[in-house]
């Protein structure tokens, strides 16, 4: 049997945008993995907030990409943490803070740390952080190490936070514009992509038997890399032309037609 190597975005993918995990597609990862295939959850949430998610789809064991790319994670129930950290990108986040700061002041600001806490401005917290952000001052945050930076404006709409990202022309740093005004920056070359393709040796998968299921723009590297790339349903048509093909949006269970599909096609199949 070939194994495949299966990556799936977490929000809009697996479970939908009121975090709620539908039972068909959580009955076709199950399948897909008792097939004996490789299934790689790849978010942008932090590993605290990418954990729970894992255990609903009953995968203790294999590997988790968190953080865009910051972080991989190997599961293992019979470590202590029921983890360990295989792979930690990090980057000093000075400069961006600093560039940022002068571009959308109105801005709230969090930075994701190596061990997985975050520290925040405003008390900034989000459910994809996985745990309560401690409070700190601006110019705290820029001396701080950090695996993942996250901006977050409520004084301006998607449109023209997206135009205000791009007019600062950041460098040095990857990153990516959410659903709504929201920023993910991560260190240079790191996104969901270069984490799994990291994996995607370890595992001696080939590339034409990768798949990638996503629905963001911090998608978009992952489903260019993948030998197959499946776009959800209700993904922007930024998202929908860097895939393959594009499924059902998740209230239809798309991800589930795509898993699906594979255990059809047989082994080795798509």
């Amino acid at each position: 049997m070939t194994k495949k190597l299966v990556c799936l975005d977490v929000d809009g993918t697996i479970v939908d945008h009121d975090g709620r995990l539908h039972e068909p597609v959580r009955q076709a990862v199950q399948a897909v993995r008792d097939a004996g295939h490789h299934v790689v959850i790849a978010t942008g949430r932090s590993r605290g907030a990418t954990l729970p998610v894992a255990e609903s789809l009953g995968i203790d064991t294999g590997f988790m990409v968190c953080s865009n790319g910051g972080v991989t994670l190997r599961l293992d129930p019979a470590l202590d943490a029921g983890y360990e950290v295989t792979d930690l990108r990090t980057f000093d986040p000075h400069s961006v803070l600093a560039q940022l700061r002068d571009r959308l002041p109105g801005a709230k600001y969090a930075l994701e740390l190596p061990d997985g806490s975050f520290r925040s401005t405003e008390r900034f917290q989000d459910m994809s952080f996985g745990v309560t952000a401690e409070g700190v001052t601006f110019e705290e945050l820029m001396s701080t190490t950090a695996v993942r930076l996250v901006v977050f404006s409520t004084d301006s709409s998607t449109e023209e936070f997206g135009r205000a990202v791009e007019g600062i022309g950041l460098s040095g740093v990857t990153y990516s514009v959410g659903w709504t005004a929201w920023l993910d920056v991560a260190a240079a070359g790191v996104t969901k992509a270069s984490g799994l393709e990291g994996l995607r040796t370890v595992l001696k998968v080939s590339r034409q038997d990768t798949v990638a299921v996503g629905d963001g723009r911090n998608d978009i590297e992952m489903l260019r890399w993948a030998g197959r790339g499946v776009a959800m349903g209700q993904a922007v048509d930024e998202v929908k032309d860097a895939a393959d093909e594009v499924t059902g949006t998740v209230d239809e269970h798309g991800l589930a037609d795509v898993l699906n599909g594979l255990l059809e096609g047989g082994p080795g199949q798509d």
